[in-house]
């Protein structure tokens, strides 16, 4: 490999990796936020059949 294709790519992950990251983080969290609301319409539902 030429230090140019090293250069590139370090440039590349600079610039590409912070945002996969941060995706990544906010669709875990998101992901535990929907789980949370699927039971809370769950026990809604089970409530409003009482």
């Amino acid at each position: 490999m030429d230090p140019m294709s090293i250069e590139t790519w370090i440039v590349a992950l600079g610039n590409f990796g912070f945002p996969i990251v941060l995706t990544i983080y906010l669709l875990v969290r998101f992901e535990k936020k929907i789980e949370f609301l699927t039971e809370a319409i769950n026990s809604l539902k089970d409530a409003v059949r009482k």
